[in-house]
């Protein structure tokens, strides 16, 4: 290396930074003994902001450009410097890069349900989550205040405590909104947008910008959401009375399914039997097989009937006493009735089976 090589070292040098992670938001210059050459080149990029740090004091802020460091460009670092227009050795001096761009899908959540006054519900817990973004509004400030001398700060240094303060403004903003439970789902984003103007003044103190927030989410404890979906079923079902009568014609149609399957059943079965037995009984020398008796049917259950009249109750009456009392005349069309199964008392000629008592009596005698 000559000569000319070795002095354009010492003399000249590029100051530029490249960020391949996802998460850097301030990243310090490494220069031996922190020395930068009058001269040097400085490079910043968009979405990247360059501070200077002179002897522990911050002397200036680049924008996106790029910048020759000499007198002319630096007039802050020049009054600090004390430097005369002819001076060319080498200065003392800290370059922050700081990313300005956003830092996007960053999530919030409530650790613990926040407590506030429905209208409908009355007191009810809430618990919400979300995502935010947020970028360097104001470098000097962020330096000043948040990284301090930290040689590379990362998102994840200052995420914990941003959540916090979305977490305390939302429960402060959700107490005061008086927007009910089940209309926050669609006023989601006038909530963000109100948690993001109480905490913007805030965060500027730190020199950081909350440029969107969202509230995905507003959920209800499970009791209460298992206890909002059952009335949510009783406003489908509508009438209940009709939807009880459906679920038992739905139950009476599966069971006379399943009834006529077992007797379907049955009825194959009988028939292999029967043909079993007609097989063995043929012309080949099998003995007969005897025969059931045939099965009757069964008896129809004879009703028993009770009698009001007066306010007091008689019976049990068999049909045959009633049909003698209809002939002795204590029984009429209009006496009150009832028996096991019957729904209420009914006068007796709406029976049916009453009814009958009455048509076989003989007509009026002939008068004279």
């Amino acid at each position: 290396m000559g000569i000319f090589d070795f002095l354009s070292g010492q003399f000249i040098d590029v100051i530029h930074w490249t960020d391949d992670t996802r998460d850097t938001m301030v990243w310090r210059f490494e220069r031996e003994g922190h020395e930068i050459k009058y001269g040097a080149k400085l490079t910043v990029r968009e979405g990247q902001a360059a501070v200077f740090i002179h002897e522990g004091q911050l002397a200036d802020v680049f924008t996106p450009g790029l910048y020759m460091l000499e007198t002319n460009n630096m007039p802050i670092l020049t009054s600090l410097q004390h430097w005369d227009h002819g001076f060319k050795s080498p200065f003392k001096s800290e370059i922050y890069f700081v990313n300005t761009t956003r830092f996007n899908d960053l999530k919030w959540g409530t650790k613990n349900p926040v407590i506030v006054r429905d209208p409908e519900f009355g007191p009810v817990r809430l618990r919400a989550f979300g995502t935010y973004s947020v970028r360097v509004a104001d470098p000097a400030v962020f330096l000043r205040e948040i990284v301090g001398t930290d040689g590379e700060f990362t998102m994840d240094e200052i995420s914990y405590q941003i959540r916090n303060i979305i977490v305390q403004e939302f429960s402060r903003t959700i107490a005061r909104a008086n927007i009910p439970v089940l209309d926050m789902a669609a006023n989601g984003r006038e909530l963000g947008k109100l948690v993001g103007k109480e905490i913007a003044g805030q965060l500027a103190e730190y020199g950081l910008a909350l440029p969107e927030l969202y509230v995905e989410n507003v959920s209800l404890p499970p009791a209460v959401e298992d206890v909002l979906d059952k009335r949510s079923s009783m406003g489908v079902i509508g009438n209940l009375d009709q939807y009880i009568q459906f679920q038992a014609a739905e139950g009476l149609g599966q069971e006379g399914a399943g009834a006529a399957a077992i007797q379907a059943g049955v009825g194959a079965g009988l028939g292999m039997q029967i043909g079993a037995q007609a097989a063995a009984g043929g012309p080949w020398g099998a003995q007969p097989v005897a025969r059931s008796a045939p099965v009757q049917p069964p008896q129809a259950v004879e009703h028993v009937w009770h009698i009001a009249e007066g306010g007091k109750t008689t019976g049990p009456f068999s049909k045959a006493s009633l049909g003698r009392m209809v002939t002795e005349g204590t029984f009429t069309r209009e006496t009150y009735v009832w028996t096991a199964g019957q729904d209420g008392w009914k006068i007796a000629e709406d029976v049916m089976e009453l009814a009958q008592l009455f048509t076989v009596m003989p007509p009026p005698p002939p008068t004279a």
